[in-house]
Parts: C-alpha cells; sequence; structure tokens
C-alpha cells in the first residue's frame, strides 16, 4: 500500500513540475511579445491562473499544451523556439498574421509532434531552417514571411502527410520547380506564388490528384501548360498570372469541372478559349493581357456562377454573349482592347450588383442598353472607341456612384440630360468624338466631384453654364471642335484646381474674364478660333504657362509686355487689333491723345530710369542687410546644430563656407555649397532660404520658404527632419546633420564628386556612360525607392524623383538626394500639401492633373521616366517629341514595330546590348502606365530588373488606337 501511495505521490509531483514548466513557458512567451491590439491578448494570462485558460491556448485532458494560437492580434517581437519546443504535447502553433522579427532558428525541429504550423504573414529575415523531425506535420504556412536563401525543400519529404504547403511571397533563391512536392500525394493546397520559381510545370503536377488550390503566378515559370494539369479534377482555384506560358490551353483543361476561379493573365498564351466552355462552375475567368483569338464561347453566357470576366488586350472577335453575367450577382467585365463585335450585353447588371462595365476599344455596335439606366452600382461605365450609335439613356449620365464616365470615339448622339445632378460620384466625364449635340444643362454644375471634363469633338452649342466655377474641384475642362456661342463664365476663375482650359474652335464672344488670372494651378489655356473681344487681361500676366493660343479672335489693345515672349510665339496671331511694343510682327502700340511721340518717349525713359534706380537701391539694402544678418548670427552663436551620424567638423568649420566661390548649385529647395573640411573630407551643404530673407527680392518661382515670416522654424520641418534622419541605405545620399536658426537653414549631406545623372546624360559636359553602368544605376536607384517605400516604418514619398536629383560617387554608384524635400518645402509653406503637386515638368504622374492625393505610384512614374532617359539617352522633356509631348507619350508612340523599339535605344549603347536596354525600357512602360493601380510597386520592379527576364510589353500601348485612358482592370 506504501509502495502504490508512493507511486501516485511521484506520478503527482511529475504532473505539477510539468505543469509549472508549461506555465513558465508561457508566460515567457508572454513578455517577450508585444501586442498593439485592445483588449491586449495576453490579458487573461494571468500567473495566477490555470494556463489551459489562457487566450489562445488549448490543452490535453492531463492539461498538457496542445495548442497555441494568437494569429492575427498585432504582435511583434521575436520567438524563443527552443523554449516553445519544450512544450512536450504541442500540435498547433499559429502566429500567422502579426509583425514577429528574427531569424527563425534551427531549434524549430525539435517540435516534433506539431501538426499544424503558421508562421505567415510576418517580418522574419533569414533562411528557414531544415526540419526533418516534423514528420507529423500536416500544414504548413510560411508565406510572405520575410524570408530569403534557398528552401530546404528535401527536409520535407518526411511529411508524408502534408496537406497544407503554403510558402509564396518570399524571396528565396531562383530555383526550378520543387520536384519533392510532387510526392505529397495527400496535399490538397499548394501556394508557390511569388518565390522565383523558374523553369516549366513538371507533367508531374498531375499526380497531386487531391489538390484543390494550386497557386503558382508571378514567378519566371515558362514553357506550356502540361496537359496532366487536366487530371486535377477536384481543383477549386487556378492561379497562373504573371509568368512566361506559352502556347494554347491543353486538351483536358475541360476536366476540371469544379474550377471556380482560374487566372492566367499576364503571360504569353495563345488559341482559342474554347477549352473553358466545359467549366461551368467558373465564378472568376481572368485571361487578360495574353494572345488569345477566336470568339468568346457562347457558352460563358450560360455560366450560372460567373461574376468575374477579364479579358482586355487579347485579339478575340466575335459578339460577347447575349445573356453574360444574367445569372449570378455579376461584378465586373472587362473585354477591352479586343475585336469584339456585335452588342453591348444587356442584363449583367440584372441581379444589381455590377460595379464595372468596360468594353472600351472594341468593333461593338448597337445602342447602349437602357437596362444599365437602373444599375446604381456601377462604378466605372467605360465604352469609348466602339461604333456604338443612338441616344445615350439618360438615366446614365445620372449613376449615384459612378466615377468614370467614358463615352469618348463613338457615333453617340443627343445631349447630356439634367439627370447628371444626380452623379454625385463622378470625377470624370469623356464623351468626345461622338455626335452630342444641344447645350451643357446647368445642373451640370450640381456634379461637384468632376475633376475632368472632355466634351471636345461634338455639336454642342449655347453658352457655358455660368455655374461652373462651383465645380471646385476641377482640374481639366475640354470644350474644344463645338458650337458653344457667348462669354465665358467669370465663375470659372473660382476654380481653383483647374489646370487644362481649352475652349478653341467655338464661337465665343465677349471680353476674356480676368479672373483667369487668378487660377492659382492653371498651366494650359487655348481659347484660339473664337469670337473673344477686348483687350487681353493683364492679370494672365502672374500665370506660368506652359501653353497659351489666343489666336484667331478678334482681341485689341496691347499684348501685356510680361506675354511678349518667345514661348507664345504664334500664341495672338489673327488678331489684327492688337499692338505690342515688343512684338514685331504686330503693330506698334500708339501713344495717348495730345502726347507727342517724343513726350511718350521720354516718360517711358523716365520710368524705366526710376524702377532700375529703386530695384539697386533696394538690392543694395537687402545684401547689406543679408550681410549684417548673417554675420549677426554667427557672432550670437544663434545656430541650433542636430547631428544625425558620428561628425568629423565642426559648426564653423560648415558656417564659413557658406560664401559666393563655394556655391556648386541651385535649385528650388535653396543654395547648395561645397565644403572642404580641414581634414580633407568633402561635404555638400544645402542652404534652405527664410521667407524673410532679402533673396525674395530675386523673385524666383522656385525659392520656397521653409520658415515663417516671423523666422521660428516650423515644426513641420523639425519633424521631416527627423524622419529623413532616420534613413540608412547605401543608395539614398547621407543626411549628417541639420543646422537651423532663426534665419538660415542648413542641411549638411555626403559630397557626390560625379554630379548628376542628369549632368552625365545630358549637359554639354556628358560623358560616354556604357551600358553596365546605366544599368546598375537603374537598379541601385531602384533599391533605393523600394527602401524608402517598403523598407521605412512609414513610407516616405520622394515626390521629385528626377534624374538631376540622383547623385553619383567616385564609383559612379548612385545615391537619391532631396528626398522628401518636397513635402517639406510645402508643409513649410503653410498650405495644405495635399493641393500642391511637388515635381518636375515631364516627370509628374498624370493622375496630378485631377487628383490631389500623393502616393507611391506616383514615385514610381517618375522613376519610370529616369529609365527611358536611361534607355534612350533623351531627356524628360525635348523639342523633337512635339508640342505638349514627353518622353514617355514619345516612347510609347514608337512602340509600333520591333524596327521603331530598337531605334528608340540610345545609339552610344552597343548592338551587343540593345536587347538588354528593350527589357528595361518594358520596365519603364510598366511604371508609367497611366493608371497608378496598372504601376509595380519598386518592390516588384528591382525584381524584375534584377531577374534580368524578358517582362511582356505591354500590348496595351502597343496595338491600342486610342489615347492612354485604357482600363486594363481597373
Amino acid at each position: 500500500m506504501s509502495s502504490l501511495l508512493l507511486l501516485l505521490f511521484s506520478f503527482l509531483s511529475v504532473a505539477s513540475s510539468t505543469r509549472s514548466s508549461e506555465l513558465e513557458i508561457l508566460l515567457t512567451l508572454a513578455n517577450t511579445l508585444h501586442s498593439s491590439a485592445l483588449p491586449n491578448p495576453f490579458s487573461t494570462w494571468d500567473p495566477s491562473s490555470h494556463h489551459c485558460d489562457f487566450n489562445g491556448v488549448s490543452c490535453n485532458p492531463s492539461s498538457s499544451v496542445t495548442q497555441i494560437d494568437l494569429s492575427g492580434l498585432s504582435l511583434s517581437g521575436t520567438l524563443n523556439f527552443t523554449s516553445l519546443c519544450s512544450l512536450p504535447s504541442l500540435e498547433t502553433l499559429a502566429l500567422g498574421f502579426n509583425s514577429l522579427s528574427g531569424s527563425i532558428p534551427a531549434d524549430l525541429d525539435r517540435c516534433s509532434k506539431l501538426q499544424y504550423l503558421d508562421l505567415g504573414n510576418n517580418g522574419f529575415s533569414g533562411s528557414f531552417p531544415d526540419i526533418p523531425s516534423l514528420g507529423e506535420l500536416r500544414y504548413l504556412y510560411v508565406n510572405k514571411s520575410g524570408l530569403t536563401g534557398g528552401f530546404p525543400w528535401s527536409s520535407l519529404l518526411n511529411m508524408k502527410k502534408l496537406v497544407v504547403l503554403s510558402v509564396g511571397d518570399n524571396g528565396f533563391d531562383e530555383s526550378l520547380f520543387p520536384e519533392e512536392v510532387l510526392e505529397f500525394m495527400d496535399l490538397n493546397w499548394l501556394y508557390l506564388s511569388n518565390c522565383r520559381i523558374q523553369g516549366m510545370i513538371p507533367p508531374g503536377i498531375g499526380k497531386l490528384s487531391k489538390l484543390i488550390n494550386l497557386e503558382l503566378s508571378m514567378n519566371n515559370i515558362t514553357g506550356e501548360i502540361p496537359k496532366e494539369i487536366g487530371n486535377l479534377v477536384n481543383l477549386w482555384q487556378l492561379e497562373l498570372y504573371k509568368n512566361g506560358l506559352t502556347g494554347k490551353f491543353p486538351t483536358g483543361m475541360r476536366n476540371l469541372t469544379k474550377l471556380e476561379n482560374f487566372d492566367a493573365s499576364l503571360n504569353y498564351l495563345e488559341g482559342d478559349l474554347s477549352e473553358l466552355k466545359y467549366l461551368t462552375n467558373l465564378v472568376s475567368l481572368q485571361l487578360y493581357m495574353n494572345d488569345f483569338s477566336g470568339e468568346i464561347p457562347a457558352e460563358f453566357g450560360s455560366f450560372q456562377k460567373l461574376v468575374n470576366l477579364s479579358l482586355y488586350t487579347n485579339r478575340l472577335t466575335g459578339p460577347l454573349p447575349e445573356m453574360l453575367g444574367s445569372w449570378a450577382e455579376f461584378d465586373f467585365v472587362d473585354v477591352s482592347e479586343n475585336f469584339l463585335t456585335g452588342t453591348i450585353p444587356a442584363y449583367m447588371c440584372k441581379r444589381g450588383k455590377m460595379t464595372k462595365l468596360l468594353v472600351l476599344q472594341n468593333k461593338l455596335s448597337g445602342e447602349i442598353p437602357v437596362t444599365y439606366s437602373n444599375c446604381t452600382t456601377l462604378t466605372r461605365f467605360r465604352v469609348s472607341n466602339n461604333s456604338l450609335s443612338g441616344v445615350v439613356p439618360p438615366g446614365i449620365w445620372g449613376l449615384p456612384n459612378v466615377n468614370i464616365i467614358d463615352l469618348e470615339t463613338n457615333q453617340l448622339e443627343g445631349g447630356v440630360t439634367s439627370d447628371i445632378q444626380n452623379a454625385k460620384s463622378l470625377d470624370q466625364l469623356f464623351i468626345a468624338n461622338n455626335k452630342f449635340s444641344g447645350e451643357l444643362p446647368v445642373e451640370i454644375s450640381k456634379a461637384k466631384s468632376l475633376v475632368a471634363i472632355d466634351v471636345s469633338n461634338n455639336g454642342f452649342s449655347g453658352m457655358l453654364p455660368q455655374s461652373i466655377g462651383e465645380l471646385k474641384q476641377l482640374s481639366s475642362l475640354h470644350l474644344e471642335n463645338n458650337i458653344f456661342s457667348g462669354s465665358i463664365p467669370e465663375s470659372l476663375g473660382s476654380c481653383d484646381s483647374v489646370s487644362d482650359v481649352n475652349m478653341a474652335n467655338n464661337s465665343l464672344s465677349g471680353e476674356m474674364p480676368p479672373s483667369l488670372g487668378s487660377l492659382p494651378v492653371l498651366n494650359s489655356l487655348n481659347l484660339s478660333n473664337n469670337r473673344l473681344s477686348g483687350p487681353i487681361p493683364s492679370a494672365l500676366s502672374s500665370l506660368s504657362l506652359s501653353l497659351l493660343d489666343l489666336s484667331n479672335n478678334r482681341l485689341s489693345g496691347q499684348i501685356p509686355v510680361s506675354l511678349s515672349i518667345q514661348a507664345y510665339n504664334g500664341s495672338f496671331s489673327g488678331n489684327p487689333r492688337l499692338c505690342s511694343y515688343t512684338i514685331s510682327s504686330f503693330q506698334r502700340c500708339s501713344s495717348q491723345p495730345g502726347m507727342s511721340k517724343d513726350a511718350h518717349k521720354l516718360i517711358v525713359c523716365f520710368v524705366l530710369l526710376a524702377m532700375l534706380l529703386c530695384i539697386c537701391i533696394g538690392l543694395y539694402v537687402c545684401l547689406n542687410k543679408r550681410e549684417r544678418n548673417r554675420e549677426r548670427s554667427l557672432k550670437e552663436n544663434s545656430w541650433d546644430m542636430k547631428s544625425f551620424r558620428a561628425l568629423s567638423f565642426t559648426l564653423d568649420e560648415i558656417l564659413d563656407s557658406i560664401k559666393p566661390e563655394n556655391l556648386i548649385g541651385s535649385g528650388g529647395s535653396g543654395n547648395v555649397y561645397r565644403v572642404v573640411l580641414d581634414n580633407g573630407k568633402e561635404l555638400a551643404v544645402k542652404h534652405i532660404r527664410n521667407a524673410a530673407d532679402c533673396d525674395g527680392l530675386k523673385k524666383t518661382q522656385s525659392t520656397t520658404p521653409i520658415l515663417g515670416t516671423r523666422g521660428k522654424r516650423s515644426r513641420e520641418f523639425d519633424s521631416e527632419i527627423e524622419t529623413l534622419s532616420s534613413i540608412r541605405h547605401v543608395n539614398v545620399v547621407k543626411l549628417y546633420c541639420s543646422i537651423t536658426s532663426d534665419n538660415s537653414s542648413l542641411l549638411v549631406y555626403e559630397y557626390m564628386p560625379n554630379g548628376s545623372l542628369w549632368d552625365k546624360l545630358h549637359s554639354s559636359r556628358k560623358m560616354e556612360l556604357d551600358w553596365e553602368t546605366r544599368y546598375e544605376v537603374a537598379v541601385e536607384v531602384a533599391k533605393g525607392l523600394e527602401y524608402l517605400h517598403h523598407g521605412c516604418e512609414r513610407p516616405v514619398l520622394h515626390r521629385d524623383v528626377k534624374s538631376s536629383n540622383i547623385l553619383l560617387d567616385e564609383h559612379f554608384k548612385p545615391r537619391i538626394a532631396d528626398f522628401g524635400l518636397a513635402k517639406i518645402l510645402q508643409d513649410s509653406s503653410g498650405k495644405d500639401s495635399t493641393h500642391i503637386i511637388a515635381g518636375t515638368h515631364g516627370y509628374i504622374a498624370p493622375e496630378y492633373g485631377y487628383t490631389n492625393k500623393v502616393t507611391e505610384k506616383g514615385d514610381v512614374y517618375s522613376y519610370g521616366v529616369i529609365l527611358m532617359e536611361l534607355v534612350t539617352g533623351k531627356r524628360a522633356i525635348e523639342a523633337e517629341f512635339g508640342e505638349s509631348k514627353d518622353i514617355v507619350s514619345w516612347v510609347l508612340s514608337m512602340l509600333e514595330t520591333r524596327e521603331k523599339i530598337l531605334s528608340l535605344v540610345d545609339s552610344r549603347i552597343p548592338e551587343a546590348y540593345k536587347e538588354d536596354a528593350v527589357k528595361v525600357l518594358r520596365v519603364a512602360i510598366l511604371c508609367t502606365a497611366t493608371l497608378p493601380n496598372l504601376r509595380p510597386t519598386m518592390r516588384c520592379v528591382v525584381q524584375m530588373l534584377e531577374d534580368v527576364v524578358p517582362c511582356k510589353l505591354l500590348r496595351i500601348v502597343i496595338e491600342k488606337e486610342g489615347d492612354g485612358k485604357t482600363e486594363a482592370g481597373n
């Protein structure tokens, strides 16, 4: 009896010791990890409580931990797998969708009883360890977890019970399709997307007959889809998009009758779609940007689950199935950029859920079905570049959720109805190149979200709505080539966001409203070929216009002297009653009545001399005041120096070097000085000017103050500099310190002896940059921008990416400069930075013309322009591109034949490298897509450039006849 009691006591002691040990392991885990979630997920992890009652913890009947599920709880920190694997009964460890970091050590292999392991969607680093002891594992999720290096595929061979293998979205080393995967006969979920797999899909894939999900997207997989894919009869989802697949759909794909989601977009697939007509359970079918031809199977019209169909940019012909989308709650159709004929199916919104109707650039005919008048869920209605006719159903104009109505280049008639007042979400109205007539309804001013209006090349008549000034977000207004009459509305001057106005070739009369001169961002104004009379408002002199055309009107009086410049040559022709003192092709302005010519000349000379004297006196006083202020600041030691790195220089060394002989550059954010320290080291110092500084007398548009008029540093400046100082990347210029006072601010950077990329490519001192150097610059700059966008705690937007902001060190290694300064200059000027578009003409993304939203995709566009400069050797803006054209539009216009594409490559690049240059140009085209959503992230750009694999040349711009508004799935 005593021995039995002793045995029982020993058992209870061991059990108690085990529970105590497991409690200690869990409490250690809780102390190691941190959570930003509310309530705190560890609030129930009380040492006085039983550990099996902890949130996310489950135990077996013996109170031993079997499951830890802390997924999606905003956890951060590193894991101690040695401790966790000491839990003797642990079968489930779920930590996905957190922000865990550090490496995954080989100790993970000690968790030999694990059946379920989820470490996906975290921020680990390093490679994934060998785990041959995890033979019981059935579910392995390490997707999107920050892993790199080679993946230990062979160590998985012991996991014969594996059901789910999800390792995609990691930066693994390039490898062929892992044949080891083909040994997992119980596998039903295989996720290998975006993990740098190359080569072909092996025929052995057909052995995995239990698969319900197969995802291989965003890799470098080439060759044909193997016919053995037809053996996977249980597939529910098949994702193959963005690879290099070729050939036709194999015979046997018709067997995949359980398939609901199929995406093979962005490949080189060809042939017809007939093999898919048997897949009656399809819910989503996306095959855009391939080379498919033939007709869309009529059977698609009877697919009763189909809600998404995206086939744009192929060579499909024939009609769309009449009953397409009429069975389920159809979401969107995009069959743009094909050769489709027939009519638009009438019943795709039958269930009232459709959001996007995109059929632009085909050969469709007939009328727009009236059924879409009641489709209130539509957000995008794009039918441009077809042969549609008839009257637009009135309800189309007033769809309450529609963002864009694009009817351009058809044969549509009638007019815009008053229903447009109900289009509260409408921001883009494109109806140019049709047969519309009548007046623009005054109710158009009630569509207050409008950003862009283009009704050009129609038969509109009557007066323009006088209330057009109510469209406060309007950026682009194109009314040219109509029959509008009456005066230009004075209220147009209230559209503070408008940058582009074209009313040419109408019958407008009356005087030009002076309010046009108050439009703060107006960049292009074309009022030519009208009947405007009276003087040119002097207020126009305050604008900075890239295009001004007032030709062929009835204007009279003097051409303002500030507009009498070479840039506006031809802008005033065809106005015989205009005169000028400076333009020889116009009659000279007569003197005032009663005044002799000599007296008039004398007065003019006297005024000019007086003005010159005032300017000289002002400059003299200002320069002396500035020098006195500078000396006084130095003597009073009023500088505040904040260092961000170890410094080898003193404040006095910097201040003593800010003098004219050390000036090496001047730009939008101030002067730049070269400083040589006593130890021989070189620095670059940027002097950012104060608003109260007398430099303001120069009236240069590039000078923007960072300090208030009272000389106080802005909080925005300090905050932004703090962010910039934290940036550490080999391809970003080092910021050593900031030096500020009440009157100035200095930023001290590392010095780049080889100047800017712009200088090396385009200046009179340009040198021959070989292709290897250009390619290296392209990759390294992309890595720098990738770091700014993805590697910082929060994204840092550059806002002014251009070749002159890419500096080169002594080895021609690039550094990105002036990142964030555009935002500093805006914020500190006291204006809302979201309403001021920073950047340089030729590099600015097109969406900035109609939206104030600044995103990373703007930097991507600007980077694409730099790639085009590197490949072509051309500047962003060249006269040879044509009026109002930049390098992007020039490149796109040349993508007609292979010969023209090769001719784009800089002649200084040897023939042997031209194919590589074209590959980089393809990346540039992707980066400069018109729509931001179509541009890749900088992380993707780096991968495309490093892979040196031919990227798919966008047929969106090769064969199209449209105008750059192609939707491409959005």
